[in-house]
């Protein structure tokens, strides 16, 4: 039987994988599309960091074993974020039919919340404990890095031998890709598979924007014009929790998105050069966002309270809108049903082209360190394959793949399809800004909190991003 060890938010505890409950709602999470319409973004080469040694190959195709019952009794080290309602669902549903269908392997699952599979995953890779199967942050930081120090198994075989390439889009396995010595993203070899697409937006409480009135934006000056209104009312108009320091770039993101040409803002999140923070686009943005803080449109609490934490009192009523990522319809969704909405950030004018911020979730990489790399691999295959994107979408997620055809009737997951499509087919998806460098995220998150505090100017702010952004281009 496999086990769990639950890691989130710094507290441990260990399960049994199960089975799915029976309970659970339908979908409730999809897309019109699949992200090979969706991730049209530039790649080019960028500067990096010096080589510990070089990516490690794997093995020819041709002595690739995609057979995993032939494989003899294993233990297989697994570590994922999953940790959240609809997220830890599919990853154990999935993980107790992988057994089911191969008793011979055996899932040693060690779940972690985002923040902490980011500190303990850089360390155990050096150690002698190193898992399986980890799920790496494509960013520079975490997948580049690890590409560089040869942490991770190239997975240019089992991409032939499963047929990886003809079954997900270029545009999603470009978000996976490293050169060998981690210095181009976007080309080269592949070293991980995701299960779900991503896009951030404005989750909404129905009853409250009704009883005051208002309407789902449709141009980004009305909702300026809204968040002044829900505060006159006495109402927190958005709630977000950053004590984490990344929960704010998801809001960062889509502001950026409606002041900073998309391509510019591509060549940044990405570490390509040519691009500029202190230009006067990205600092409007700055200002904008530490602007609704002053204005008192967001929480007093931002910078203190815990992002899970924030997400489950929105879902008990607290504030009107909550700019986040569509991860969290499978938690706000059996909480609130159909008093949730969706939508994309508003353009500037009715004629603009929506952005905002999106992509894959985190690929689930093989580490070079493991002893069973074909086992690895082909659990990699189970959990990215057709019938695991029908548990994904059952259990109120959205499938990297075969979207269009899970989407949902009814319900936000329904709302969530239609800003995906919206975006996606009509507008721009960004990529995460903390991709950009292997130390944008810890920047970009201090740098944040920062700008939010007033301990720094929106011109200092982006100052601070252009040094580490201009450090990389230049190294």
């Amino acid at each position: 039987m496999s086990t769990t060890t639950a890691a989130a938010r710094g507290t441990r505890g260990d399960a049994v994988i199960g089975t799915p409950n029976p309970t659970t709602r339908w979908p409730r999470a999809g897309a019109v599309v699949t992200l090979a319409a969706l991730l049209a973004l530039s790649t080019g080469c960028a500067p990096g960091a010096g080589i510990s040694q070089p990516a490690t190959p794997a093995s020819p195709a041709s002595s690739v074993n995609t057979d995993p019952a032939s494989m003899g009794e294993i233990t297989l080290t697994v570590w994922d974020q999953e940790v959240r309602g609809g997220q830890n669902d599919e990853i154990e549903a999935l993980n107790a039919q992988f057994h089911a269908k191969y008793p011979n392997i055996t899932i040693d699952r060690h779940a972690q919340s985002f923040d902490d599979l980011q500190k303990t995953g850089r360390l155990v890779l050096t150690g002698p404990d190193a898992p399986d199967v980890i799920e790496a942050n494509n960013s520079r930081s975490q997948m580049g890095s690890f590409v560089t120090a040869g942490q991770l198994l190239s997975l240019d075989a089992y991409a032939e031998a499963y047929g990886w390439r003809d079954r997900f889009p270029e545009s999603v396995l470009k978000l996976s890709s490293y050169s060998g010595d981690g210095k181009t993203f976007g080309s080269g070899s592949l070293f991980g598979l995701p299960q779900v697409g991503e896009v951030v937006g404005f989750y909404y409480n129905k009853s409250k924007l009704a009883k005051l009135g208002l309407q789902v934006p449709t141009t980004w000056a009305e909702l300026e014009t809204q968040l002044k209104t829900i505060r006159d009312a006495g109402e927190t108009p958005l709630v977000l929790g950053n004590l984490e320091k990344w929960p704010a770039i998801h809001v960062f993101g889509p502001i950026q998105g409606a002041h900073t040409p998309a391509d510019q803002i591509t060549n940044l999140a990405l570490g390509n050069a040519g691009g500029d923070w202190t230009d006067a686009n990205n600092v409007a943005a700055a200002t904008e966002l530490q602007d609704w803080v002053k204005a008192g449109y967001l929480n007093a609490d931002v910078n203190g309270a815990a992002y899970d934490d924030v997400v489950a009192k929105f879902g008990k009523g607290t504030g009107v809108y909550f700019l986040g990522g569509s991860w969290n319809t499978a938690t706000l969704d059996p909480v609130m049903g159909d008093d949730v909405g969706f939508f994309a950030p508003p353009p500037t004018d009715a004629s603009a082209e929506p952005a905002t911020t999106g992509g894959t979730s985190l690929p689930f990489a093989v580490t070079s360190a493991s002893r069973n790399p074909d086992a690895a691999a082909a659990y990699i295959n189970f959990i990215t394959s057709d019938d695991a994107m029908k548990v994904i979408a059952e259990k109120g997620n959205l499938p990297v793949l075969n979207a269009s055809a899970l989407a949902p009737a009814s319900g936000v997951g329904k709302e969530v399809y239609a800003a995906y499509e919206l975006v996606t087919t009509k507008g721009h998806l960004l990529p995460y800004l903390d991709y950009a460098t292997p130390t944008f995220s810890d920047t970009l998150g201090a740098a944040l909190q920062d700008l939010i505090a007033s301990k720094k100017t929106p011109q200092q702010f982006a100052e601070t991003l252009q040094k580490d952004y201009g450090d990389f281009i230049k190294g």
